[in-house]
């Protein structure tokens, strides 16, 4: 399996100097292809920050990070950009969908940033909810639709163009337990057809769904663990 991510040594410093603030401090990391990973810590632990740097929503203070190859650790905020374009699809705990657009237009928006043509982005569309079990809905707006229904959009946004990895931001955060399970039913779903799923939670039974489990607390990786009960 070669690796996806690497993560070497990487710090990240709020405030440098007296009163500095070390979310993420030293820390190693490598996720494969295909591999399913659940992040999990507290409020506080510093996963929020190791999940913008995964994202390339952020760089770090030191260390590397290499993505696919490249290292995006020094990247410009439009080079990151780039990279986030082609390589993740992020799920966010809030759906993030626009409420006066209708389920298809939603996933249909990145696409349009993308360049991809009309023809093109309707056909990736149409396909992503029919995945997630929406195609009898891709013309009902956010405000017509239960949580879990609104989470599966926000997925079907974020798989559309087929990215390598999907970034998971506790996605099960909102949601009653039925859809939580139908959630990570898709998410599991996605990881036996190839993607790369990475995992962030705070939920230790969210968390055991994953074969592979990396617990960070106070900025420091203090575990990384298989998990052979997964299901996944």
């Amino acid at each position: 399996m070669s690796e996806l991510v690497e993560v070497r040594d990487v710090s990240k410093i709020y405030n440098p100097g007296e009163n500095e603030v070390r979310a993420l401090d030293h820390v190693s990391l490598s996720i494969g292809e295909n591999e399913f990973v659940a992040i999990i810590g507290q409020s506080g632990s510093g996963k929020s920050t190791l999940m913008n740097m995964l994202g390339c929503l952020d760089i770090p203070s030191s260390g590397t990070y290499m993505l696919h190859g490249q290292d995006v650790s020094n990247m410009t905020d439009d080079e990151q950009s780039d990279v986030r374009n082609k390589e993740i699809g992020f799920i966010f705990q809030g759906f993030n969908l626009i409420s006066g657009l209708t389920a298809l237009e939603n996933v249909e928006l990145p696409l349009i940033y993308r360049g991809i043509g009309h023809k093109e982005r309707m056909e990736l569309s149409q396909s992503a909810l029919e995945k997630v079990g929406l195609g009898q809905r891709m013309t009902h707006k956010p405000s017509e639709m239960s949580g879990g229904q609104q989470q599966r959009v926000a997925i079907a946004r974020a798989i559309a163009q087929a990215p390598p990895i999907i970034l998971a931001d506790e996605p099960t955060g909102n949601l009653d337990s039925a859809s939580s399970r139908e959630i990570m039913g898709i998410l599991k779903e996605l990881h036996h057809e190839g993607r790369t799923v990475i995992l962030i939670t705070h939920d230790n039974t969210i968390a055991a769904q994953a074969p592979r489990i990396v617990k960070i607390m106070d900025g420091h990786i203090v575990s990384d663990t298989e998990n052979s009960e997964a299901d996944a």
